[in-house]
């Protein structure tokens, strides 16, 4: 089983809150491991939020292969962090040589560049350290953009949480959204990789639970874009649909449930938009999931969102006290980080709806 949560907070806040998020709801994870993506950074973050961010963990080797590439390719580092990291004997974690979180000014050719410009370099870089890092196993690079940090580790998550001092909140890590998931994905091969959140241009997801229709799904996405690729987990597919279905469909997010769950064919016929929703079946029929899941994601002008398979066969929960909204798949975790809440105005959203928050703390419901 999965455990995943979501913080949006009108102020920021340390990743220790999305631990104590979490902690109450081990039980239903199997302690193999912790992984996060913080966006909208403060902290020691909080002059370069319009610099790309690298997070990687790789070796050694890896270090000279992403400072080559970065300097050979016109990237200028501005600004570092290390995680301070404390080795104690007998946690259980699987640890990489190093940790990198780089911010980079843009090459001088590609400063005066367009949004869509500066993205598709940022993705390309990504994938090409991903590649040059994978040819000898030298480390990982997950995420490539501003003001978004991730983070991946193999392990018990109280003893990640332990070895990178998560537990301080000293106010040098932070962020007002944070995606969280405790558990590696034992499904298939253990890799950094395949632990959620995934993120893609601004777009970052966790799932809890299966998707049956991965190969369908894979196949139908490696040809649409180059940035679907890997494939570690089912789960990226609910990544990759996003993706596909805002950035290059540029479709309003209530359509995303109508294509990864159709409504039976019966129930189009009654709606005032049954030509757009039949086209969507016609069209994007191999996106459609299968399974038990729920998922939650965050969206890059920092709206988040959640939505279940058509059958709710996962828990989640939404609950809010004004200055904070966290989604999770148990309420024992709204009560370790909201007490004070209204605990009667908690959503417990159904198989038919998606979930958004605005920026400003407001919760949507859209019915299918």
């Amino acid at each position: 089983m999965c455990r995943i949560g979501c913080i949006k907070s009108k102020t920021p806040v340390h990743p220790s809150m999305a631990l104590r998020l979490m902690l109450p709801q081990q039980e239903g994870h199997d302690n193999s491991g912790f992984a996060m993506v913080m966006q909208d950074l403060d902290g020691v973050f909080a002059h370069y939020k319009d610099k790309p961010l690298l997070s990687l963990a790789c070796t050694q080797k890896g270090v000279q292969i992403v400072n080559n590439y970065m300097a050979e390719k016109g990237f200028a580092r501005l600004a570092e962090w290390t995680p301070q990291m404390e080795w104690q004997p007998g946690l259980k974690i699987v640890t990489m040589p190093c940790y990198m979180y780089h911010n980079y000014n843009y090459p001088d050719t590609w400063r005066h560049r367009g949004p869509e410009d500066r993205e598709n370099l940022l993705l390309d870089t990504r994938l090409e350290l991903r590649r040059l890092l994978a040819e000898e196993n030298n480390g990982y690079v997950y995420s490539f953009w501003p003001d978004v940090l991730t983070l991946k580790e193999i392990g018990d998550p109280l003893d990640i949480a332990s070895f990178f001092r998560l537990w301080d909140d000293d106010g040098r890590l932070m962020a007002k959204n944070i995606v969280v998931q405790c558990r590696q994905n034992t499904n298939y091969k253990i890799v950094r990789y395949a632990a959620h959140p995934f993120f893609l241009q601004g777009y970052s997801l966790c799932a809890n639970g299966e998707n049956t229709f991965f190969t369908k799904n894979m196949e139908f996405q490696k040809s649409l874009h180059r940035g679907y690729t890997g494939f570690e987990s089912d789960s990226q597919n609910f990544l990759y649909t996003l993706h596909y279905m805002l950035h290059e469909l540029k479709w309003p997010i209530k359509y995303y449930k109508h294509v990864i769950t159709p409504l039976p064919l019966v129930e189009l016929d009654k709606r005032a938009d049954k030509k757009e929703l039949y086209a969507i079946r016609e069209s994007l029929a191999h996106l459609e999931i299968n399974g038990p899941n729920t998922i939650i994601g965050l969206l890059p002008d920092g709206k988040m969102i959640t939505c279940c398979d058509s059958k709710k066969l996962r828990p989640v929960v939404v609950g809010g006290d004004g200055d904070m909204v966290a989604v999770t798949s148990e309420v024992c975790g709204l009560n370790a980080i909201l007490p004070s809440r209204n605990a009667g105005a908690d959503i417990y959203p159904n198989e038919r709806e998606m979930i958004v928050v605005d920026n400003d703390l407001a919760v949507q419901r859209w019915k299918q």
